[in-house]
């Protein structure tokens, strides 16, 4: 029996697998394709947007650099410029219901508690590049990975999940749900799953254009007064939304007739299509299940929540689960974590998706065609080229800046911690590469010490001088890489060990 089953082989559930064998727990993959390249995945059907806060994620897991590296032999394979996965920092604000959004507006002096990093930027990447770096990483920690295995069924007792998938049966303490939008594991679990219903269609294509010159059909997004429509730069790369209720959504085949006839119609051209190569839909349905924990059976990424993918905040929310989850598990797992530990995931990470799907849904509304919508689209233009607004949209789509209740004594707590450097080059980023909680003592009289390496295993102990620490003495940061304690004054022993004591469970457990 395996200690966690993951349903669903994508970016979230192999991040979330290499997280539990990181922590040294047996962890089974169940994916339903047979191979982990395809067409949809690469390049260009495959592009997604990193925002800073998912590199942010890899760069504290050792992984950044791969990840890059990946996504530049990606963007090679389709012809584009070497430059093609970067963009000027930071690229978090491109845009917002399709009206671009100037990154050098931004107010950086209100954004609090920042230092340099190395993934202070998101970048552009493909679901291949990343499935590619984060299988890989799987393997090396010993996660099992079976291909061609659709979750048939699952059930549960006090004890145990029962998964039934591919012809076989698979026997876990855990099972994990990362299989999409249309997850099986949340259905067959009975989650529920409520929210709103689609305003638009929407399509992405693989085309090949009659007439390719830009000046027709310009380059990004373009919002017209039947709907938008996006070019990239990779060849016949096309995406549109039609606003008819959702009502095309897989209910027809897409062919090359009917992807025409709304390109028209949206742009207002007879731009000519002289073939598809490869054709998807999909809505703007906005759902999400009111709890990600039922008994023994979780859920992450798009299995728990979806949205429009206008802002690109869907795979960068489903790391954010993932990395918030793991280690929780890992110590349910071992029997190390403080009662209601896991309840925390839900609690933390519902808000933050029903956050994010609130800001498709405003995308959506700004974009909506009708007769006072350019009035809206100026209003909401003006208000975003401001300084305030164009920081209020990197707040909200960078990863950076969410914060949890974790009762926040300090401003700093229940946020993602800076990249603190010690004197001697050792950056936090680093000492978080396997798992595991840290202690920055910055006092210089080692005032923590002693409680800090009661959690030897757990918790790491550092001590010495930052080259800036912020005005804080010392901090407790959670694997996770959010800060769980911190302190402006002489380290007081007694409340780090209060906090140790919640994130952490017993020293001597």
């Amino acid at each position: 029996m395996h200690d966690v089953v993951i349903a669903g082989g994508g970016p979230v559930g192999l991040f979330l697998a290499g997280e539990l064998a990181l922590a040294g727990c047996s962890v089974l993959v169940l994916e339903r394709d047979d191979e982990l390249s395809s067409p949809w995945k690469a390049l260009p059907l495959g592009l997604r947007g990193l925002n800073a806060g998912s590199a942010e994620t890899f760069y504290r897991r050792g992984l950044l650099e791969a990840v890059i590296g990946a996504s530049r032999a990606d963007a090679a394979k389709v012809g584009a410029a070497p430059g093609a996965v970067e963009a000027p920092a930071p690229r978090d604000v491109s845009h917002f219901a399709g009206m671009g959004l100037d990154a050098a507006v931004i107010d950086v002096h209100s954004l609090p508690f920042r230092l340099p990093s190395p993934a202070m930027e998101g970048f552009m990447t493909s679901l291949e590049a990343l499935g590619t770096v984060l299988a890989e990483r799987a393997a090396a920690v010993g996660v099992q990975v079976v291909r061609g295995a659709a979750v048939t069924s699952v059930a549960q007792d006090d004890e145990c999940v029962v998964v039934a998938a591919g012809g076989q049966e698979y026997r876990a303490r855990w099972l994990v749900g990362c299989d999409g939008g249309r997850s099986a594991v949340r259905r067959l679990a009975g989650f529920d799953f409520v929210g709103t219903e689609p305003l638009f269609t929407g399509y992405v294509a693989q085309v090949e254009f009659a007439d390719p010159d830009p000046a027709k059909l310009p380059f990004g997004f373009n919002l017209t007064a039947n709907g938008m429509y996006l070019r990239t730069p990779f060849e016949g790369h096309l995406g549109m939304m039609d606003f008819d209720g959702g009502a095309f959504d897989r209910s027809r085949p897409l062919t090359r007739e009917h992807l025409q006839e709304v390109l028209r119609r949206i742009t207002g051209t007879d731009v000519t299509l002289n073939g598809v190569h490869r054709a998807s839909s999909f809505t703007d349905r906005a759902m999400q299940v009111p709890d990600y924990r039922r008994g023994r059976v979780l859920l992450a990424g798009d299995a728990a929540h979806i949205h429009s993918p206008l802002g690109g905040q869907g795979l960068n929310l489903g790391i954010g689960d993932a990395v918030n989850l793991g280690w929780k598990l890992a110590a349910t797992v071992h029997g190390t974590a403080p009662e209601n530990l896991l309840d925390t995931y839900t609690g933390e990470r519902h808000p933050i998706g029903a956050s994010v799907l609130d800001w498709s849904r405003a995308q959506v509304a700004t974009m909506k065609p009708g007769p006072n919508a350019p009035a809206l689209r100026r209003l909401v233009h003006d208000l975003m080229s401001t300084p305030s607004g164009t920081t209020h949209a990197y707040r909200k789509t960078a990863g950076l800046f969410n914060q949890y209740d974790l009762g926040n004594e300090h401003p700093l707590i229940g946020c993602t911690s800076p990249d603190f450097r010690f004197q001697d080059g050792t950056a936090l980023g680093e000492l978080l590469r396997q798992g595991q909680g840290v202690v920055l003592d910055f006092s210089g009289d080692h005032a923590l010490q002693s409680a800090g390496n009661s959690w030897k295993g757990r918790i790491q102990y550092v001590s010495g001088s930052a080259r800036d620490d912020l005005g804080l003495t010392a901090l407790l940061i959670r694997p996770d890489g959010v800060v769980a304690w911190a302190s402006e004054h002489t380290p007081d022993p007694v409340t780090f060990r209060r906090a140790a004591v919640c994130w952490f469970g017993s020293p001597e457990s």
